[in-house]
């Protein structure tokens, strides 16, 4: 009995599971503000078969999984670690501290969980831990036509827009603005650096 229990039980996992990975999957995606046609295209897929992805009807090996984690430049891990333990009527408005979005870079001492409720609104909401000594890019980074702030909830943190460097403290917040490059660093040998970001429009 129990055999059969366990058979009957599987297809409703995968399904579940395949929902919550298209939904991740679609949510990402236009977040990045690419079409199906681009992520088809760059995978070799069909449009048709990534529409399908992305609704949880269609089957996803491993491998074509990791192909569209690299082309949204996630870790595929990223993908199984949302929505769990999440109320069907929280969904796209709640986040449980339990059960957000983890995006881990290897090698950098850089972690980030998703605190919005989705990927595809108006704005988002990030947490981003540096370990201490940690720091983003090498090279400013830079984003056209956007908004970010960024509020340090805990430890230190070295801020570069352009050329002028900012030391921030526990409790101080920042802008940038439009085009300017910038890159951030944890000068702490021992501390964790803890920032809570807010960007607009909804792209990272």
């Amino acid at each position: 009995d129990q055999m059969l229990k366990a058979v009957k039980q599987t297809p409703t996992d995968i399904e579940a599971d395949n929902l919550r990975v298209g939904r991740q999957i679609r949510d990402l995606r236009k977040a990045k503000g690419y079409t199906l046609s681009f992520v088809a295209e760059s995978i070799g897929k069909s449009v048709g078969y990534i529409s399908q992805v992305e609704r949880g009807v269609s089957a996803l090996p491993i491998p074509i999984l990791q192909a569209i984690a690299d082309l949204l430049e996630v870790q595929i891990t990223w993908f199984f670690h949302a929505d769990k333990e999440q109320k069907a009527d929280e969904i796209n408005v709640i986040v449980r501290k339990n059960a957000r979005r983890h995006l881990d870079f290897s090698g950098t001492g850089i972690s980030e969980e998703l605190l919005s409720p989705r990927l595809s609104g108006e704005l988002l909401m990030i947490q981003t831990t540096l370990e201490p000594l940690a720091q983003s890019d090498e090279q400013p980074r830079e984003r056209k036509a956007t908004e970010d702030a960024g509020y340090l909830q805990s430890g230190s943190l070295e801020l570069t827009i352009g050329d002028k460097c900012f030391n921030l403290q526990e409790g101080d917040s920042f802008s940038i603005v439009g085009d300017e490059t910038h890159f951030i660093r944890n000068p702490s040998k021992d501390t964790k650096a803890v920032i809570i970001w807010v960007m607009t429009p909804g792209k990272y």
